[in-house]
């Protein structure tokens, strides 16, 4: 070979070496931008997971536990995975969203490409260092909003917790003003009956003060009789209860001869009716007169 078919040769060589490595350099490039976007992504799955793990403890371990049985409650457990996977959906329809404005911006740069080959422009190397300036500007931007994102992710999950925690003391509190309120309104009873009371008791001590009041006056104006008309009149006393004894006495006696001379003469009338009709006349007479000399 001449030197010129040896020197063409070379060139050629250079340049398929040059290409080669240019491509081993752009697949080299490729290969780092996807392990760097699945270590991202695998930074924010692990985040994502890490938050889902402290809700769950947070919200079902301890949140969902009943007090009585010491047990999940079922409800709260199927609530929290619906809610899950309400959430799962929209960032479903709003990576589907961003998936299809992606699709467009590729067919929309698809479309310039083309129309620039159809053009007959030719793409330098300094238009492809520019494109790849740009898409790493593009990147560094995507990598500030995931980041962004991540990080209001987080405020909303520590938000949340805040949340939660004032919802348990506001769930404290009414308990507390339920209790205050039901005991506000028993004092207010007692107080009510107290108050009914002590008109009550006012009322007996203005009533004994009365009753005190007019013993006191009776008291004062009590005098203690004397001596010798107490006997005098105790002695009156004893006379009139012997003289009522006597009395007694008497009346009894009394009635025991009104029953004597009574039950004679019921004998005489029985006597007289069984006597012939002349004798009994005769008697008649006789009882008659006797009668009245009886009584």
């Amino acid at each position: 070979l001449t030197s010129e078919q040896k020197c063409d040769v070379a060139t050629r060589e250079l340049e398929e070496t040059r290409d080669e490595i240019e491509r081993a350099r752009e697949e080299s490039e490729t290969n780092i931008d996807n392990l760097r976007a699945i270590i991202e992504e695998t930074e924010i799955r692990s985040a994502e997971l890490k938050k889902s793990a402290y809700e769950f403890k947070r919200d079902i371990v301890q949140g969902a536990v009943n007090p009585r049985t010491n047990k999940i409650v079922a409800e709260r457990v199927v609530r929290y995975f619906e809610e899950k996977l309400r959430s799962r959906d929209t960032l479903i329809e709003k990576l589907r969203l961003k998936n299809s404005a992606l699709k467009v911006q590729k067919n929309k740069l698809h479309l310039q490409l083309r129309q620039k080959e159809e053009m007959g422009e030719v793409l330098h190397a300094i238009d492809f260092d520019q494109l790849k300036i740009e898409n790493k500007q593009y990147l560094e931007k995507i990598e500030e909003r995931n980041q962004e994102l991540l990080r209001l992710k987080l405020t909303a999950g520590n938000t949340l917790q805040v949340l939660n925690n004032y919802k348990k003391r506001l769930g404290n509190i009414t308990v507390e003003s339920s209790r205050l309120k039901a005991e506000i309104q028993l004092r207010e009873d007692m107080l009510h009956k107290i108050a009914t009371e002590s008109t009550v008791v006012e009322e007996e001590r203005a009533k004994a003060e009365r009753i005190n009041v007019k013993l006191r006056k009776q008291l004062e104006e009590y005098r203690v009789p004397m001596v010798l008309d107490y006997v005098n009149e105790k002695a009156d006393h004893y006379d009139l209860q012997r003289k009522a004894k006597s009395w007694e006495r008497k009346v009894e006696i009394a009635s025991m001869a009104l029953k004597k001379q009574k039950k004679l003469w019921a004998q005489l009338q029985m006597e007289a009716q069984n006597l012939p009709w002349a004798q009994h006349a005769d008697l008649a007479e006789l009882t008659a007169g006797a009668g009245p000399s009886q009584g």
